[in-house]
C-alpha cells in the first residue's frame, strides 16, 4: 500500500496524472496519486467534473472504481481527502456497493448532487494496477519471468523493480514456497514486451503483491526483466495414514498434490516436517508399501535437512521433476501427534509457551506452569528436558491472547494434552505473566523413558537423529551414576536390567558402556556405536536417579484427593496416619499444586494401598516444598499397616452433581474449596448444558430449566458466565468468570438442568479391567462409569467397575483394589447409586 510518504512526494507531473473512464455520458477518473492507479476518485456528470463524499467509504465501493478504471482490484478504500481535497460539486453521496457493479453510479445512492459535502470528505482508492501475476517461462511452475495482467494484456516487470522481499511475496502468493534468488531475465533491447513502470516496496509478510506499496519510477534503468527463482513447493501433507500425523509424505508443487520421492528422507527431515505440520516429533520411518501408493503426480527431490532441529524453510527441495517413484523411494512417516503446542520468541528448544485450540493460538498463564508441565512439552517438541521455566521477561512481550488452561502433568506423559487439564475458574493475567521454558535441546540426547519420571526408567540415547537403545551386559552403578549426572537427576540409586517382557525393539544406539563413573555424558565413556542388534547377550538397560522421587493421590475420583503414595528407590508406597494432621496435608497439596488441604484423612480412608509402607510420623510445619523435607522416621521405618494409610482432600478437588431432582436432572452444583455450592446461568447456553450432561454421564442432550422447579440453594454460588464448546465433554475445562463464593446477585440465577440420558447403563457382565487381570467372578458388575482419571487409575483409559453389593472397583494397570463406597469422600460419582 502506498504511505503517506509516498503521497506527500512533491513531483509535479504526479499532480497532472489521472486515469479517465467514459461511459455514456458520464466518466469517471483517478486524480493526484503517486501512480495511475490511485488517486482521489472524480466523476465527470454533466460535463462538469465533481467528487465523491462517503464516511462509509469501504473497499466494496473501491473495488468498483477499480475495476471500472482498468486497475485491478482494490487494495485500500480511503476518505477524508488522502489524496487533497478536489473542488466543484459533490456529484455522488454515501454510495453503497456490492462490489461487482460496472460503474460507480450503478451502486446505490441518494441521487446526483443531493448533498454539498465539504471537500476534506472526498474519498480516494488505491487500486493494484493488475488483476494476476505468474512465473513465465521458466523450468517448472515455480520460477521464471514476472508478468502481471493490466486489464487483458500481460506486462513483464522490470528486475530493478523488485527486491528480495517482493520475491517472498510473490512466491508465497503462488504457493511456491519461499523465494530462493531474482535473476536478470531477457533483455528487453527492440522487443515490444509491455513494461509495468511501478517500483514495488514489500516488506515481505503481505499476503499479495498487489498489497505492497509501490512507486512510479523514472531514474532506474529498466533493461531486463525479473527472473524470480522459488523454491517449487507450497505445501505438505500425509496421506493414507491411520492418523492425521502418519501417512506417505505429498508436495504441493505448481498447484498439483503429488508423492515426494527421495532416496536420502532421513530422520532430520521427518522431524522437521512433522514439527511444520504441528504433529510433534517423528517416531519412525517406515520402509516397505505403508500407507500404499499415490494416484497423483510424483515429485522426485531431496529434502535435505542439514540438522536434527531444522525448521521447515532449511530444508530446500531441490531437482523436482515428474516421474515414476522407485519402490521404497516414496517419503514416509509416523509422527508423535502432538498437536497444538510450540514456543516462540526464542529458539527451537527455548521460548514462550502457546497452545493452540481450533484456530488460535495463545499464551497460557506462568502461576501455574511447573517444571513437570515444562518437561513434558519439551520431551513432545523432541528438546530433551526442561531446565528452567524461570526466564523473566526474555521471551515475553505485552501482547497477545492468553488461554486459561492450566495443566498438572506428572512428567511422564508424552503430550501436553495427556495431562489433567482445568480451565474452569481459572483466573486470567497478562501476556507479560505467562509461561516460557528453556529446554535443555538436542544436544543433551540422552532420555529416560517408561519411567515414573524423568529421572528413572530405560536408557535411551539419539545419535545422527534418531533414538536408540542402550544395550550392556555388565551395567553397573557407574554407568548409572554418568546417566543420573548428565540429566541433573542427582545421584545414581539403582542400575538394572529391564525384565524380558518390557525390553525394547528398534535401533541400537549404544552397547557394551565402560564408564569410570567420572565422564559428563554417557558418550564421553568406552562405548561400542551400533545401529544394529549385537551379537551375545545384551540387555536393555535402566537407571533409578535419586531425584525420581515422585507424589500422588491414589483412589479419588479426581486429582486433588485420594491416599497419599510415595515413589522412592523405584517403588510406590504409603504414609502412616501418625501424627497425621492439617500440616502434614498442606504440604501435600502445595506440592501436588491442588491449593491447601481442607481435611487430613486418616484410617485408609481412601483405601488401603500395598507393599511399601515409606513415611511414619510424618511432623510437617506447612512451609516445607516436599513431604520428603518433614521430619519423619527414616524411609522405610514404620510400626504401621496398610489400614492406617493416610489421605488428604484439597481445595482444588472438583466434582459435579445434579441435587433436588435425580441423577440427570436437578439444580447443579459444583464441589470446590471443600464445599458445595451453585453455578449461575448467566448467558449459559444449551451448549453449557449440553456440556454438563455428558461430564455427569447423563446422555448428549440437555435442556436448561426455567421454571427453578429444583429449588434454590443455600450455600456459595461458585461460578458465573460457563461458556463450553462443542468440543468439551467436561465442564472443567470450559471458560468462566474466576471462582468466587458471591458469582449470582441472586438465587433466581441459579441453574436447573434436565438431561435426556439416565446414569448407571448396564454393563455386560463379562467386561474385564482395562491393562489389568480381569475383575470376573468378584461380584455381578452393575454400573459401568469412567474414565477415573489418573487420580483413582494409572491412566485416562482405564474406568471404574461398580458391583451391586455397593462395593466399587477401581482398574489399575496391575489388578484390582476393592474399597467401600462409605469409604468414598463428598461428590464421589458414586455416592448417589
Amino acid at each position: 500500500m502506498a504511505t503517506m510518504g509516498h503521497l506527500s512526494t512533491p513531483v509535479l507531473w504526479l499532480l497532472l496524472l489521472s486515469i479517465q473512464v467514459s461511459l455514456g455520458d458520464d466518466e469517471l477518473r483517478l486524480t493526484n496519486g503517486t501512480g495511475p492507479c490511485s488517486g482521489r476518485v472524480e466523476i465527470k456528470h454533466k460535463e462538469e467534473w465533481g467528487t465523491v463524499c462517503d464516511g462509509d467509504w469501504n473497499i466494496k465501493d473501491a473495488e468498483v472504481v477499480c475495476k471500472q478504471v482498468g486497475c485491478g482490484s482494490a487494495v485500500q478504500a480511503l476518505n477524508r481527502a488522502p489524496f487533497g481535497e478536489g473542488s466543484g460539486k459533490t456529484w455522488l453521496y454515501r454510495v453503497d456497493c456490492r462490489g461487482d457493479e460496472s460503474a460507480l453510479w450503478d451502486c446505490p445512492h441518494t441521487g446526483w448532487d443531493a448533498f454539498t459535502c465539504p471537500h476534506y470528505f472526498d474519498v480516494g482508492v488505491i487500486c493494484s494496477g493488475f488483476s494476476r501475476l505468474r512465473l513465465d517461462g521458466g523450468d517448472t511452475a515455480c520460477s521464471g519471468h514476472l508478468k502481471v495482467k493490466q486489464a487483458e494484456t500481460w506486462s513483464t516487470v522490470c528486475y530493478s523493480h523488485i527486491d528480495f522481499s517482493a520475491a517472498s511475496v510473490i512466491c508465497n502468493e503462488l504457493k511456491c514456497g519461499h523465494a530462493v534468488d531474482i535473476m536478470r531475465g531477457f533483455h528487453f533491447g527492440n522487443s515490444h514486451e509491455l513494461i509495468w513502470k511501478e517500483e514495488f516496496h514489500c516488506v515481505g509478510n503481505e499476503n499479495h503483491l498487489a498489497h505492497c506499496p509501490r512507486m512510479l519510477d523514472r531514474i532506474k534503468a529498466c533493461s531486463h526483466g525479473a527472473y524470480v527463482l522459488c523454491s517449487g513447493y507450497g505445501g505438505y501433507r500425509l496421506a493414507n495414514g491411520s492418523t492425521t500425523c502418519s501417512g506417505r509424505v505429498e508436495l504441493l508443487h505448481g498447484g498439483l498434490w503429488g508423492t515426494l520421492c527421495d532416496y536420502m528422507w532421513n530422520f532430520p527431515a521427518a522431524n522437521a516436517l512433522c514439527h511444520h505440520l504441528d504433529c510433534g516429533i517423528a517416531l519412525s520411518i517406515p520402509a516397505g508399501q505403508s500407507f500404499g501408493k499415490g494416484n497423483g503426480s510424483v515429485w522426485n527431490g531431496t529434502f535435505s535437512c542439514n540438522k536434527e532441529g531444522s525448521h521447515l524453510r532449511e530444508c530446500p527441495v531441490n531437482v523436482l521433476s515428474q516421474n515414476e517413484c522407485p519402490a521404497g523411494n516414496e517419503a514416509r512417516v509416523v509422527c508423535s501427534g502432538c498437536p497444538g503446542s510450540r514456543l516462540v520468541n526464542g529458539t527451537i528448544c527455548s521460548g514462550r509457551v502457546e497452545i493452540r485450540h481450533g484456530d488460535t493460538w495463545g499464551r497460557i498463564c506462568r502461576s501455574q506452569w511447573n517444571l513437570q508441565d515444562a518437561s513434558v512439552l519439551c520431551r513432545q517438541l523432541n528438546c530433551g528436558y526442561a531446565k528452567s521455566i524461570e526466564t523473566g521477561d526474555l521471551f515475553v512481550d505485552g501482547n497477545g491472547f492468553v488461554w486459561r488452561d492450566v495443566f498438572h502433568c506428572e512428567g511422564t506423559e508424552s503430550c501436553l494434552w495427556d495431562c489433567a487439564r482445568v480451565v474452569l475458574g481459572n483466573p486470567t493475567c497478562s501476556a507479560r505473566e505467562t509461561a516460557t521454558v528453556v529446554c535443555s535441546g538436542l544436544p543433551d540426547s540422552l532420555r529416560l523413558s517408561d519411567g515414573e519420571s524423568r529421572c528413572d526408567g530405560r536408557v535411551e540415547i539419539s545419535l545422527h537423529g534418531m533414538w536408540g537403545r542402550v544395550l550392556d551386559d555388565d551395567w553397573n552403578i557407574k554407568d548409572a551414576t554418568v546417566v543420573c549426572r548428565q540429566l541433573q537427576c542427582g545421584i545414581a540409586k539403582k542400575a538394572y536390567y529391564l525384565p524380558r517382557s518390557e525390553r525394547g525393539i528398534g535401533l541400537v544406539g549404544l552397547r557394551s558402556v565402560q564408564c569410570d563413573g567420572n565422564e559428563t555424558q554417557l558418550v564421553l565413556c568406552k562405548t561400542s556405536h551400533s545401529q544394529a542388534l549385537p551379537t551375545g547377550v545384551a540387555e536393555d538397560v535402566g537407571v533409578i536417579c535419586s531425584e525420581s522421587k515422585k507424589i500422588r493421590l491414589v483412589n479419588g475420583t479426581q486429582r486433588c484427593a485420594g491416599r497419599v503414595e510415595l515413589y522412592h528407590d523405584g517403588i510406590w508406597g504409603t504414609i502412616c496416619d501418625d501424627n497425621w494432621d492439617l500440616s502434614d496435608a498442606n504440604v501435600v497439596c502445595k506440592q501436588l499444586e491442588c491449593g491447601y488441604a481442607i481435611k487430613a484423612f486418616v484410617s485408609a480412608h481412601y483405601g488401603e494401598g500395598s507393599g511399601q509402607i515409606w513415611l511414619d510420623d510424618v511432623n510437617c510445619t506447612g512451609a516445607e516444598s516436599g513431604l520428603w523435607a518433614c521430619p519423619s522416621r527414616a524411609w522405610g521405618q514404620h510400626n504401621c499397616r496398610h489400614k492406617e494409610d493416610a489421605g488428604v482432600l484439597c481445595s482444588e478437588f472438583l466434582d459435579l452433581r445434579l441435587v433436588n431432582g435425580n441423577d440427570c436432572a436437578g439444580r447443579l452444583e459444583v464441589f470446590y474449596n471443600g464445599t458445595w455450592g451453585s453455578v449461575c446461568s448467566n448467558h449459559m447456553s444449551q451448549l453449557t448444558a449440553i456440556t454438563a450432561c455428558k461430564h455427569l454421564n447423563c446422555g448428549d442432550s440437555g435442556e436448561i430449566d426455567k421454571d427453578f422447579k429444583y429449588g434454590r440453594g443455600s450455600g456459595p454460588t461458585w461460578l458465573d458466565h460457563i461458556d463450553c464448546n462443542k468440543q468439551h465433554s467436561s465442564l472443567w475445562h470450559c471458560q468462566s468468570d474466576p471462582w468466587d463464593p458471591q458469582s449470582c446477585d441472586n438465587r433466581a440465577e441459579e441453574t436447573h438442568i434436565s438431561c435426556t440420558g439416565r446414569k448407571g447403563t448396564a454393563a455386560p457382565a463379562t467386561a474385564e479391567c482395562p491393562n489389568s487381570t480381569s475383575c470376573s467372578g468378584t461380584s455381578t458388575l452393575f454400573f459401568l462409569i469412567g474414565p477415573c482419571g489418573p487420580s483413582c487409575c494409572s491412566s485416562n483409559t482405564e474406568v471404574c467397575l461398580f458391583y451391586r453389593q455397593g462395593e466399587v472397583t477401581c482398574c489399575r494397570r496391575r489388578g484390582c483394589v476393592l474399597r467401600k463406597s462409605g469409604d468414598l469422600e463428598p461428590g464421589f460419582l458414586g455416592n448417589n447409586l
